[in-house]
């Protein structure tokens, strides 16, 4: 039970599941920004499989709402306006800061040291100038907290609500230094809160936690 259960998809199962992974992966760091065009038969070459399974990705971030489809222009990826980022970080807000309360009463001491070994590798990659590692490290972190938090549920609608709407890897707030110290120090507290079983204290730091990312990503000034 100590171990962190942050992608508990696993590996991929199918062609489908690879031509999915390989193209959220993609959409997650902005390298196929809004308003692309995705054309199967050039997805099928660069990845080496049919049109059949690419196809049937492509269905699947649909049903995502990552790209919509349009007559006589195909898959297009879909470019989320202002107001849509903001509601994006006010949903996640809402159920990571529910998954941070409900983990306080659920948490076992084994997922506590494995989430505290996590923090402390982030720290050491934050004093090292890795703070390119600090993003994927920190969703790994918040995953995990909402997997213990909502086992049956909550954990995989947290994972629908951020693969809704990838963050780029260059708008994160970890790559700039003076904040990523500052939530690295949040990280702790939400722990220890977690360890002294006060969810209305982890529920509400994680909710001004990711706030606080949606401040910074609208390019605001974050309070």
């Amino acid at each position: 039970m100590g171990e962190p259960v942050a992608d508990r998809a696993g590996p991929p199962t199918s062609k489908a599941d690879y031509v999915y992974r390989s193209l959220l992966d993609d959409l997650r760091n902005a390298r196929i920004p809004g308003g692309t065009p995705l054309r199967a038969t050039e997805i099928a070459d660069r990845l080496g499989v049919s049109i059949t399974p690419v196809r049937e990705a492509l269905r699947r971030l649909e049903n995502d709402r990552l790209i919509r489809y349009e007559q006589n222009h195909g898959a297009t990826v879909i470019d989320l306006s202002p107001d849509a980022l903001l509601e994006y970080y006010q949903v996640r807000a809402v159920v990571e800061g529910l998954g941070a309360r409900l983990a306080a009463d659920r948490i076992t001491d084994g997922q506590l040291t494995s989430l505290r070994a996590l923090h402390r590798e982030m720290v050491e990659d934050e004093r090292a100038g890795r703070h390119d590692r600090l993003g994927e490290s920190s969703r790994a972190l918040h995953l995990t907290i909402a997997d213990i938090g909502g086992p049956a549920f909550l954990g995989e609608h947290v994972r629908a609500v951020r693969n809704s709407f990838p963050v780029p890897a260059d708008a994160s707030f970890w790559l700039d230094p003076e904040h990523a110290r500052h939530h690295l120090d949040v990280h702790e507290r939400i722990l220890d809160a977690l360890a002294a079983r006060d969810g209305a204290a982890a529920e509400r730091m994680m909710v001004d936690h990711v706030r606080f990312a949606g401040t910074y990503r609208a390019g605001g000034a974050p309070g």
